[in-house]
């Protein structure tokens, strides 16, 4: 078994998944990396037939029909043999040092009986637009040098958030957890770093800046006029979330973690209505009703939280005017954190 399974999603990736596996190669033979080659149309296939070639005891390709990113997450979880496992994105890639220092640590989790389930570490989105850094740390957030549980978290700032960058999974957590991507959608991260918390019992933060996260590409999911294109792929997600789990519920048992999750659902909530918002159709205005009719259905109690008692309430705002103020605000927010 090796310690780790880096999955790599690839699409058209020929221009720049080099980078992405060099660094990934640092980690040496404890290491495997799979790369899912789905369906490109360039030479991706070819590239990674090539690095499988001249590394064979680390990395390992896939061909498949195109599938989208959660398949090929999906892929990589299905054929790892690592003990730990971790999405890494084509275009992006790992820091070096702080590769190696993740790597010592999960060698000593290997080494417990019950190994850890979750290991944390910060990530650093690198701005194309201007060529800025932003470090998403968690100090504030989780105790260090030490395994620790849900009820020992603080809480989290408004904007920080779990993130698939941020995240090493035990394997057979995920597999047990049933996680399974949707096909042909996008933003299914999310769900990636929302439906196995529950099962998640202990976890470690190592305070080093390991994924660094390219952003700035005109053609990038994240593009402000991409996610209108797509907007239905994010009310997808979010429905599926809904189904996942309700935080209200989990609350009862584990009140960290529930409020926790409540804040995440409350966030794609609050990105769904914007976007459909930004959309302005009569559809796009329809499919935010049944969104929020769809909350309540489920849940009334869940409906009534996430819509007057969290910050997805200032998408909600009556009218056209109230519309174009909840645009506002979400532009003045990602002007100040650079999220997308």
């Amino acid at each position: 078994m090796k310690l780790i399974t880096f999955a790599v999603p690839c699409y058209n990736s020929a221009a720049y998944m080099w980078h992405c596996v060099d660094t990934l190669l640092q980690a040496g033979e404890d290491a495997e990396i799979i790369l899912v080659n789905d369906g490109s149309k360039d030479e991706t296939g070819a590239i990674a037939d090539r690095y499988a070639a001249e590394h064979p005891h680390m990395i390992r390709v896939i061909h498949q029909e195109n599938g989208g990113h959660g398949e090929g997450v999906n892929q990589g979880l299905r054929h790892a043999t690592g003990l730990y496992y971790k999405v890494v994105d084509s275009d992006d890639w790992l820091n070096v040092p702080a590769l190696h220092s993740a790597m010592s640590k999960l060698r000593e989790f290997a080494a417990m009986p019950e190994p850890v389930d979750m290991l944390i570490c910060n990530y650093v989105y690198e701005h194309v637009e201007d060529n800025s850094q932003k470090v998403m740390g968690y100090t504030n957030v989780f105790p260090q040098d030490q395994i620790f549980t849900w009820e020992d978290t603080h809480r989290f700032n408004p904007t920080q958030y779990l993130l698939m960058h941020s995240v090493i999974y035990r394997t057979q957590l995920l597999r047990d957890c049933g996680l399974e991507l949707p096909k042909h959608t996008f933003y299914v991260d999310n769900i990636f770093v929302y439906h196995p918390l529950p099962y998640v019992q202990t976890m470690y933060y190592l305070n080093v800046n390991l994924y660094r996260y390219f952003i700035g590409r005109q053609d990038q999911s994240v593009n402000e006029r991409v996610m209108i294109t797509r907007v239905d792929q994010q009310v997808r997600v979010t429905r599926l979330m809904l189904r996942s789990h309700n935080p209200r519920l989990v609350m009862v048992t584990n009140r960290k973690l529930g409020r926790y999750m409540m804040n995440y659902l409350a966030m794609m909530m609050a990105i769904s209505s914007v976007f459909l918002n930004l959309d302005g159709s009569q559809a796009a205005l329809e499919e935010k009703e049944a969104l929020w009719d769809h909350v309540r259905s489920l849940d009334p109690s869940l409906y009534h939280l996430l819509k007057y008692r969290s910050f997805s309430a200032f998408t909600n705002f009556p009218g056209y005017q109230g519309r174009r103020l909840s645009v506002s605000l979400y532009r003045l927010a990602r002007r100040i954190y650079k999220f997308n």
